[in-house]
């Protein structure tokens, strides 16, 4: 079968005196048959190409099932008479989320299990499933959960009454996939936040149980295009917090969770470029805020006096503080600190970091505990240690290990090497990057090596445990992770310095990093992949066009190729709330900074390496004609002989396929195509 041959229709767009051709614009039109097909026909392309692999990809699969534990069970959380935890059975493709009832945590192991909502049971064979936020009343008698089954941002509220198990007839569709649902504490009233046509999370509603949904008050309604809502509850559960941010400036309201009637309290009016958070402790407000404090300072106020307020600790550049964790008798904050996570306890008006065993890892607070615990759950992990779950006792600061989560198969962490490396940037910055491998794999030279990149948002990429990644270690694979400018791994500056018309700095960073690891023999041009998703699909697919020799294969998984087209379209979902990211390109400074990385923009008669692609039919963050129009550019005008393949899911969105197994299945088939372009065996 010879590769898909979009036609191509001349659609050029001018705009600040300059013509920009896209033939393939057609193909955003989904309800045309012609785009359906074509879609279809890359899909059939992309099985055919895999059809030798078949076998390579069903060995990748089961060496990857092969590392699912029989059962993994998440470390019970406490609130009030209930600990509630999470377990997935190793046949399981969705996990179960349960209850015991009892007084002490030394007390679960003979106390009956009370399941809560079992995914599997709403589940369709073959058919996609979403389920995240999930919220149950202070009485512990009811569930609200967010349900998807297309893949897209809306949801819809569902109520179980878990003493009968039935599903009330409150069904609240059209709500945003997370941050957008808490009760009071009465568990009489749900508010939500529901999206508009773009699927921008803007209004936030009050819901009476019970009632019809026509009845329900709008509360709130963020109506600048740029800023979006969400809201979570206060640890204490006490208020009821709801943001309007955009990615420069955010304000907040509460609501008293004990009043649901009365009305939003401001805390502080936005102001351009000032970023804030808040937290509720005893008779305080606590605040975090970046206004004369870049790495954001923490602050303090009387809940009736919010003008009043004072430091509570010294502000410090080398710290980035991120969140805050107020107990009865305890305040953590998380944050960043020598470009890892760290946590902090404040003791006596200072912060006190906790202190991990090894040089690489990844710690943070989980979310949801008990205001009045005096054991507060933190997760561990590093790219060597499974995740790993420590009670820190508030009174004596003592860690004690709960849990370190079950590894199917043997594995002994010694027989593998961890690593932070530092490469050059074109500007003389240092660069870091975490690496893993088996040890030994570089006695014989380099190795084959996937590198891969984020770089956006501000979204870190820290060192993780994954022990699907074992199969591959064990193939001799070196896997590497570059900490490029647009993330945060450095402080907030390390995301400044990769956005908006410093964004190249994010696509030099990686080909630095790619060029240090070569000159450093742990890979050849040959030997390296490189992989990203979403805005990681970008910087790819950006360095695809800058320096695409330096790869044997790229793997852009659903990425935003078409950059300034679609920062020009405000009817795409999305589109307006990242102009504080990117740019706008109706001003002409962000129109051509923009289009000088647009990979769309600059592909070039040259040539290119093995290219695996992929995008969903219904993703509202990167439509999946950008992919397509990408793909369909670069097989007209590149002038290699290398595999190029574009993977549509037509029933889901941005993150793929749902259910673990399908998910495997997916980075399965993905791996047997890096490692036969590699010239690495499977078996």
């Amino acid at each position: 079968m010879k590769p898909p041959v979009a036609k191509r229709v001349p659609h050029p767009h001018e705009l600040h005196g300059d013509v920009r051709e896209d033939d393939y614009y057609w193909l955003r039109d989904r309800t045309n048959p012609e785009v359906i097909e074509y879609l279809e026909e890359e899909n059939r392309y992309f099985e055919e190409i895999m059809r030798p692999l078949e076998e390579d990809t069903e060995h990748i699969y089961q060496s990857m099932v092969d590392r699912v534990p029989d059962s993994e069970v998440h470390v019970p959380v406490q609130h009030g008479p209930f600990f509630y935890y999470s377990r997935l059975d190793k046949d399981k493709q969705y996990p179960i989320y349960a209850r015991k009832q009892a007084a002490s945590r030394e007390t679960l192991a003979n106390v009956a299990e009370e399941v809560v909502l079992d995914f599997n049971e709403l589940a369709v064979e073959g058919e996609y499933l979403s389920v995240t936020v999930q919220r149950i009343t202070t009485d512990h008698k009811r569930l609200a959960y967010l349900e998807n089954r297309d893949g897209t941002d809306r949801y819809t509220i569902h109520v179980k009454d878990l003493e009968t198990g039935a599903l009330l007839s409150d069904r609240i569709p059209n709500v945003f996939l997370y941050g957008s649902m808490e009760w009071s504490r009465c568990g009489q009233y749900i508010f939500y936040i529901s999206v508009d046509d773009n699927q921008r999370p803007y209004q936030l509603w009050r819901h009476q149980l019970g009632t019809a949904i026509g009845s329900d008050e709008l509360i709130y309604e963020e109506k600048d295009i740029t800023f979006t809502l969400h809201m979570s509850k206060s640890q204490s559960g006490k208020f009821i917090l709801v943001y309007s941010g955009s990615k420069t400036t955010s304000e907040i309201r509460l609501l008293d969770a004990d009043s649901p009637l009365s009305p939003l309290q401001l805390i502080a009016e936005r102001r351009e470029g000032i970023e804030y958070d808040i937290e509720h402790w005893g008779d305080e407000l606590l605040i975090l805020t970046n206004e004369g404090a870049p790495n954001f300072q923490l602050l303090k106020c009387p809940l009736h006096d919010l003008d009043a307020r004072t430091n509570v600790v010294e502000y410090k550049e080398e710290r980035y503080l991120q969140a805050i964790y107020p107990f009865q008798n305890k305040l953590l904050i998380a944050g960043r600190e020598n470009g890892l996570t760290q946590i902090w306890v404040l003791q006596d008006d200072v912060l006190e970091k906790i202190e991990w065993d090894e040089p690489l890892y990844t710690v943070s607070v989980l979310s949801g505990q008990s205001y009045e615990t005096e054991e507060v759950l933190i997760q561990y992990e590093s790219l060597l240690t499974p995740k790993t779950t420590f009670g820190l006792h508030l009174q004596t600061g003592e860690k004690q290990c709960l849990q370190v989560a079950p590894v199917s198969g043997e594995y002994d962490p010694s027989r593998f090497r961890q690593e932070q490396l530092w490469a050059e940037a074109t500007d003389g910055v240092s660069i870091p990057m975490t690496v893993v491998y088996q040890e030994g794999v570089l006695n014989n030279g380099p190795a084959p090596l996937i590198l891969y990149g984020y770089g956006s948002y501000g979204a870190n990429s820290d060192p993780r445990f994954d022990p699907y990644r074992l199969p591959l270690l064990e193939k001799g694979i070196i896997f590497v992770t570059a900490q490029v400018r647009g993330g945060s791994e450095m402080g907030r500056n390390w995301y400044e310095d990769g956005k908006m018309q410093h964004k190249r700095n994010t696509f030099t960073d990686f080909i630095c990093a790619a060029q240090y690891l070569i000159a450093k023999g742990y890979t050849t041009s040959s030997k390296m992949a490189a992989r990203g998703a979403s805005a990681g699909g970008l910087l790819v697919g950006a360095v695809a066009n800058m320096a695409g020799e330096l790869f044997k294969v790229i793997v852009p998984a659903v990425p935003f190729v078409d950059v300034v087209t679609t920062m020009l379209d405000a009817s795409i979902p999305l589109t307006t709330l990242e102009w504080d990211e990117w740019g706008n390109p109706l001003n002409r400074e962000d129109y051509f900074y923009m289009k000088s990385y647009s990979p769309y923009d600059n592909v070039e008669a040259k040539d290119y390496p093995h290219m695996y692609v992929t995008t969903g039919l219904n993703d509202p963050r990167v439509a999946y004609w950008e992919p397509a129009k990408w793909v369909a550019r670069l097989r007209a005008v590149k002038t290699d002989n290398n595999v190029l393949v574009l993977k549509t899911n037509m029933g889901a969105g941005h993150f793929g396929a749902s259910g673990r197994f399908n998910h495997l299945k997916e980075a399965a088939a993905c791996y047997a195509f890096i490692l036969d372009k590699l010239g690495v065996a499977t078996k």
